[in-house]
């Protein structure tokens, strides 16, 4: 299971939600919600349907503008900052939609290679070399740059958006269900990735999802939108303990058991890899 340092008064907190709500119509999705996302976790959003878990992401990312309520990402409000502040903010970010979001005619490099043309001004020669690191670090094969998404299986898909993702070397990871339709090897070896890839960059991951697997192997915490707020954010052992009847179902039914008893079961290397360094942690 995977450990972070409680001592998270002393960790910077790189993403701020303060207040807020989201109303689309006579429906509010959340009221007067805080959230705080520290550098360096692995961090998901869980809830039941209708919780607002992707909307919660879209306002945080700047695509959903709030009813009320602040967003500060680096200390900054992106809303208000003015195009030329915000182009330089969101190139500190990258996104990964829950279907990829990747361009059809485009082939996968060029897909990769876009972000860089344009946000980040290179040359065509110079974006596509880039882009063939990001495909490696992402997992693919290197044939896999002159294939268009068409021809992709759901886990190349994901990849291939992830690269995508991590073209602009981004600070956040922002991912929408990234182990939805794949199968449990490939989606087991995508939460490995991302550890992998965090460990390696110092990345914070902000991710929305239902997969219990991912909770128990790659997250560091735990944050639960119940009631229209988050309910709790904390490790999972504090989150299962939590007297709520939503979360007394999702964590401890019968697949909330059986993720808790595999993650259990993971090598003591696979453990430790998929832990936040909470020794790393203290000495920064």
């Amino acid at each position: 299971m995977s450990a972070i340092n409680n001592g998270t008064s002393k960790r910077e907190a790189i993403i701020q939600v303060r207040g807020l709500s989201n109303r689309f119509g006579s429906n509010v999705v959340h009221e007067a919600l805080d959230l705080d996302i520290y550098r360096g976790e692995i961090i998901a959003v869980v809830g039941g349907s209708g919780s607002g878990k992707s909307v919660l992401l879209r306002s945080i990312v700047g695509l959903q503008r709030p009813s009320a309520g602040q967003v500060n990402l680096f200390g900054q409000d992106l809303l208000l900052l003015s195009a030329d502040k915000r182009s330089a903010l969101e190139r500190r970010i990258g996104v990964l939609f829950q279907r990829g979001a990747l361009f059809s005619s485009l082939t996968v490099l060029e897909n990769i290679a876009l972000p860089l043309i344009e946000h980040a001004g290179l040359s065509r020669n110079a974006a596509a070399e880039l882009a063939t690191v990001k495909l490696a670090l992402a997992g693919l094969p290197a044939h896999a740059g002159a294939l268009f998404p068409a021809d992709l299986s759901g886990g190349m898909i994901k990849r291939a958006a992830l690269a995508r993702a991590l073209a602009l070397d981004p600070d956040i990871l922002f991912l929408d269900e990234p182990t939805a339709g794949l199968d449990p090897i490939g989606a087991a070896a995508f939460d490995q990735l991302l550890v992998t890839l965090r460990d390696a960059f110092n990345l914070t991951v902000f991710m929305v999802t239902h997969d219990l697997d991912t909770l128990y192997t790659a997250c560091d915490r735990v944050a639960v939108l119940s009631q229209k707020r988050v309910l709790v954010a904390d490790t999972l052992e504090v989150v299962t303990a939590t007297q709520d009847e939503w979360i007394q179902e999702y964590f401890h039914g019968p697949r909330g058991r059986a993720a808790a008893s595999a993650a259990e079961n993971l090598p003591v290397a696979d453990s430790q890899s998929a832990s936040f360094n909470s020794k790393r942690s203290e000495q920064e």
